[in-house]
């Protein structure tokens, strides 16, 4: 085993890079936090409209949401590698039609997230900022929304750790990520695809385990605080 750590090591770290595109456990990493962090303001956005009193607004963003929640993410990557070359006339290539189909998919579960963390606050909480002389977008910037951010990290670590996995789906239309990677060692090593796997699966599990207790400890440490602050109160 350790001689096919030290031969394949890196492999699965990078991919082919310098040589080529960055892949591996790097390119899973690339996809899964600048997917999220990119459409964490279009989350915002979708969750705010879950939560608005207007209907077009409250009605549009519902549909994002149950629509893409309703089907997997393997239709939304085939979707835009099949539709996005003849919407647009333009040709992606495979890591910027998986980075979009996760943009696009991941929205409305972050979103979500943005809508449970709202509606988990004292309704109060409005009452106050508006009773002060806020209207309410200046209440849900200053006041709503930095209390909510704070709970919802631990949801968005546990999102974060669901998008690593997700990922893994890409392969199937050319994305040099850590499944891919280790679909092209076994074709090497075709005598021993046991080791190949359970290496690929070390690599999802270490991360994603020590992620999640990251989720726990953080989420054990904001309720900490918070019933600090309530018994200050």
């Amino acid at each position: 085993m350790l001689g096919f750590l030290e031969k394949y090591g890196l492999f699965y770290l990078t991919g082919g890079w310098p040589a080529s595109e960055i892949g591996g456990f790097a390119g899973t990493l690339i996809l899964a936090g600048v997917g999220l962090a990119v459409c964490f303001p279009l989350a915002i956005l979708i969750g705010l409209a879950r939560t608005s009193q207007r209907h077009a607004f409250f009605i549009s963003a519902t549909i994002w949401v149950y629509a893409l929640r309703g089907i997997p993410l393997l239709m939304v990557l085939l979707w835009s590698y099949f539709l996005l070359p003849e919407l647009t006339g333009h040709s992606f290539t495979p890591f910027t039609t998986a980075m979009a189909a996760i943009i696009v998919y991941e929205s409305a579960f972050m979103a979500e997230i943005v809508r449970a963390g709202i509606q988990g606050l004292p309704k109060g909480q409005m009452e106050a900022a508006r009773s002060i002389g806020l209207g309410y977008w200046q209440a849900m910037r200053e006041v709503i929304l930095p209390q909510a951010l704070v709970n919802m990290i631990p949801s968005f670590v546990n999102q974060f750790v669901s998008t690593v996995k997700a990922t893994s789906i890409v392969y199937i239309i050319g994305v040099s990520e850590l499944t891919f990677v280790a679909q092209q060692i076994n074709n090497v090593e075709v005598g021993n695809p046991i080791r190949t796997y359970v290496v690929l699966a070390f690599f999802y599990f270490i991360p994603c385990w020590g992620l999640s207790l990251l989720s726990r400890k953080i989420e054990h440490s904001i309720k900490a605080r918070q019933s600090s602050a309530a018994a200050v109160r």
